[in-house]
């Protein structure tokens, strides 16, 4: 894998604008990882430029995201020395395992299954990262130390804000967060987060005004950092090495389907994890931060004429300029900026369109995508991604089951558009019933249709008529079967027409035909089923 495609004056512009807007946020995302703002742009150096080479999706760029970071913040809090520093080897494996599970998951090529996420998931669990990350911020932003990084122990000290917030700092984050909400709705011409970045800096050091700022970070190239292994934490380890891999994965396949509605091309998933998986154990090698496709950077990237591989690598080399050219300057960011940078990103992360329809949309979504946000805030990502999707799945089923139910319907020879064209005497035609079945019949379907059985009236002709039978799993051919013993068992015949082949293959293999149906009574069209029923009408008299 290389840098594939030729590189375009765009590349050049596209990669220098997303690491401009990519400064700030990677600071600030490695201040509050607890593992320093260095951490933040050794992620995005290392990250986004393996990433960019090997990944699937040319315009893409990855660095450090919100999502990842809340997880790593976990890790740092469980990954202490006996003498209180925290274990950079087991940050450091936890990393290196969540790339190598992304690039397993490439491997088995389960990329393409991100699609089948329901929208309501996604919005609820991306809002709950964004509720998540500004209650993680209050504090900071008001000049108070974070009395916790859990959710719920932070929503109980809410109360300690007013009496407690340093305001000359709380005015600092403010006045920076006014600035990416505001100067966006002006121009687009320059990156907001940079502007309130430098303004706001420069503003605290002219006015001498005494706020935390994040002081010294280590200019030139990252020490190598070994992973270590603790058996003691191995069910630590492997949670959050999942946590990290699948929350890294969704992120980056949802910000490539985004860049291929933007750039008209087709990204392919599963080099997109292995690309996603390298760049994470290249962070992980040299204590940074893991990273994952990035919306709002790859957008400004491919607004900026970024159109291949070499964009990504640029933005990659720019950060790298900073580490060895500003970090003197850097030390002076007040961290009441970077939490107000960090709220406007949270802010970001909320889905505005989803939250303003919940009472126009199907109560059932409604309810899974608050479910879903309460559960990532309060519980965890993981588990609100897995319950989203279980309810999902199950509603979903639901309604395709009562759309089936409402369905089985048998309706006399009498109800047909056909039937004058049937030459059966009148005192027979009562004996006719049809059944119209369509869609997939399968395990939510099975209840609906044994009621089909219930229905049917005893020693009459059952016409069942299956061309838009599009599926039929075990459940949907042992409900057919049970239906079937019953209405024989009744004295019915039951004549099926219009079966695909590969649905018919199925019946024959369950032996649903010839056991219970004959192979006669299997009608290929509903022309020679036509053709074929005053006879079969007059032999069942």
């Amino acid at each position: 894998m290389s840098l594939s495609g030729l590189p375009t004056r765009g590349d050049f512009f596209g990669g220098l604008s997303a690491g401009i807007v990519a400064l700030p946020l990677c600071l600030a995302l490695g201040v509050v990882s607890g593992l320093g703002p260095e951490a933040g742009l050794y992620g995005a150096i290392a990250g986004g430029i393996l990433a960019a080479i090997f990944g699937g999706t040319p315009t893409m760029i990855t660095g450090p995201t919100a999502p990842m970071t809340l997880v790593v913040v976990g890790m740092v809090a469980a990954s202490h020395l006996p003498d209180g520093r925290v274990n950079l080897g087991q940050v450091a494996l936890i990393i290196a395992l969540a790339g190598a599970l992304q690039i397993l998951l490439g491997v088995l090529r389960l990329g393409g299954y991100v699609r089948y996420i329901p929208y309501p998931v996604i919005a609820g669990f991306m809002s709950g990262i964004g509720v998540i990350i500004i209650l993680q911020q209050l504090f900071p932003m008001a000049g108070m130390a974070a009395p916790s990084s859990d959710p719920w122990h932070i929503v109980s000290k809410l109360h300690l804000l007013p009496g407690g917030t340093v305001w000359p700092v709380a005015v600092l984050g403010l006045v920076t967060l006014a600035i990416t909400q505001l100067l966006p709705k002006m121009t687009t011409a320059v990156p907001a987060t940079l502007v309130a970045l430098v303004v706001v800096t420069a503003g605290s050091m002219l006015l001498a005004i005494d706020a935390p700022r994040i002081g010294d970070i280590p200019a030139g190239l990252p020490s190598f950092v070994m992973p270590s292994f603790d058996p003691g934490q191995m069910g630590f380890i492997a949670s959050a090495a999942v946590q990290l891999a699948v929350l890294g994965s969704i992120d980056a396949l949802l910000s490539s389907l985004m860049a291929d509605s933007m750039t008209r091309t087709r990204h392919n998933s599963d080099r997109e994890l292995i690309g996603q998986g390298i760049g994470n154990i290249g962070a992980a090698v040299v204590g940074g931060l893991p990273g994952a496709g990035a919306s709002i950077r790859t957008v400004v990237n491919i607004k900026a004429g970024g159109r291949t591989r070499v964009s990504g690598v640029i933005h990659g080399l720019f950060l790298m300029g900073v580490v060895f050219g500003l970090s003197g300057l850097v030390r002076n960011i007040p961290t009441a900026v970077l939490a107000g940078i960090l709220v406007a990103a949270g802010l970001g992360c909320i889905d505005y369109r989803a939250l303003s329809h919940l009472r126009k949309v199907p109560r059932s979504d409604a309810v899974v995508m608050i479910l879903v946000l309460l559960i990532t805030v309060f519980y965890g990502l993981i588990a609100a991604v897995a319950v989203g999707l279980i309810i999902a799945s199950l509603v979903f089923v639901k309604k395709i089951a009562d759309i089936s139910e409402r369905e089985t319907t048998i309706e006399s020879l009498a109800d047909q558009p056909w039937a004058d064209e049937i030459d059966i005497p009148s005192e027979d035609r009562d004996r006719l019933q049809v059944k119209h079945i369509e869609g997939p019949m399968f395990f939510g379907f099975a209840r609906g249709f044994a009621d089909v059985a219930a229905r049917a009236e005893a020693g009459r002709l059952l016409v069942l008529r299956m061309e838009r039978v599009s599926y039929i799993d075990q459940s949907g051919a042992y409900a057919l079967h049970d239906a079937l013993v019953d209405l024989t068992s009744r004295g019915t015949r039951v004549l099926i027409v219009g079966l695909p082949l590969a649905q018919r293959d199925e019946l024959e293999a369950i032996r649903v035909i010839p056991d219970l149906v004959p192979a006669a009574d299997v009608f290929d069209d509903f022309a020679t089923l036509k053709a074929s029923l005053p006879a079969i009408v007059a032999g069942t008299r």
